[in-house]
């Protein structure tokens, strides 16, 4: 069932490596309280120096997106009073969360390299920033979603993310400096948002004041659409953001089994949308919408 956490209370197991049984010990009950699932999107970028450009200029705006793909209403067996519980329980970990303006590669890897050296962190792989350099691949991960309940929205949240890594590109080579908001500001934008998803008001990414949570979502449209417009793409994302707006979250989906039928029917009714594909019941379209999810 594609949930972001278990609404049921589950026991949890590690993978058998020494690195997991290590954290473990160090971390506790964070550890085996993780049974999660978030969605990473990954974009390609020419050079590392434009991949920490795309993460100074992006870092205000991805607070909108815990709000799209909020999926998470239920924990352990019971109500959390979130749409994205996922992120509170991520957010334990001290990696985690947003990040200042680093301005250039070299303050990133010092930064990184200073986080390690607290010995908090274990390695470099538990710097869980909401964007992120990947180590392994020449991409820029955001990593701040749920994973969706339905297929659409995992392909609408990752067209969103490509857009805005390319229009942070162009402001980079444009000469434009990232917003210079106050990371604890970030923090509140995220809370918010993991909070009430779509259900009331997000804060404005551009003055951090309560906003409507439509009106601030077309505002991230808004902002993306010159990209989406030469990739063809921008009827696709509107559609689909009506779509959300108009049906719900997968969260807001989640509760209307939940009237009836409790748990189990959250449960019975996800494994039916996550296998079928589609919240009506149909076979999702796989074709143009994920095949065209990749940058350029």
């Amino acid at each position: 069932a594609a949930l972001a956490t278990s609404p049921h209370g589950s026991a949890t197991h590690l993978t058998p490596k020494q690195r997991y049984m290590t954290m473990q010990q160090r971390f506790g009950l964070t550890v085996r309280n993780q049974l999660t699932c978030g969605l990473h999107v990954h974009t390609f970028v020419e050079s590392p120096e434009e991949g920490v450009a795309v993460m100074d200029r992006i870092r205000d705006k991805l607070a909108v997106l815990i709000a799209l793909s909020a999926n998470s209403p239920y924990w352990n067996g019971a109500e959390t009073g979130f749409e994205s519980y996922r992120t509170q329980a991520w957010n334990r970990w001290p990696g985690s969360g947003p990040t200042m303006i680093f301005g250039s590669l070299p303050v990133y890897r010092r930064v990184v390299v200073r986080l390690v050296e607290t010995g908090v962190l274990m390695d470099e792989g538990m710097v869980y920033f909401d964007s992120r350099l990947c180590r392994h691949h020449p991409t820029v991960e955001v990593r701040v979603a749920d994973v969706c309940l339905r297929a659409e929205d995992a392909a609408l949240i990752a067209v969103l993310v490509r857009a805005l890594v390319e229009s942070a590109s162009r402001e980079w080579n444009d000469g434009v400096d990232p917003a210079p908001v106050p990371t604890l500001l970030l923090r509140m934008a995220a809370w918010q948002a993991s909070n009430c998803g779509l259900r009331g008001q997000l804060l404005d990414f551009g003055t951090f004041t309560p906003a409507p949570a439509a009106d601030v979502v077309q505002a991230l449209v808004d902002f993306v659409a010159p990209v989406l417009e030469e990739q063809g793409e921008l009827d696709l994302v509107r559609q689909g953001i009506s779509r959300i707006l108009a049906e719900g979250t997968g969260s807001q989906l989640q509760r209307t089994p939940f009237r009836t039928g409790g748990l189990a029917a959250v449960v019975e009714r996800a494994v039916d949308v996550t296998m079928q594909g589609a919240d009506d019941g149909e076979p999702a379209d796989e074709g143009s919408t994920l095949s065209r999810v990749r940058r350029g």
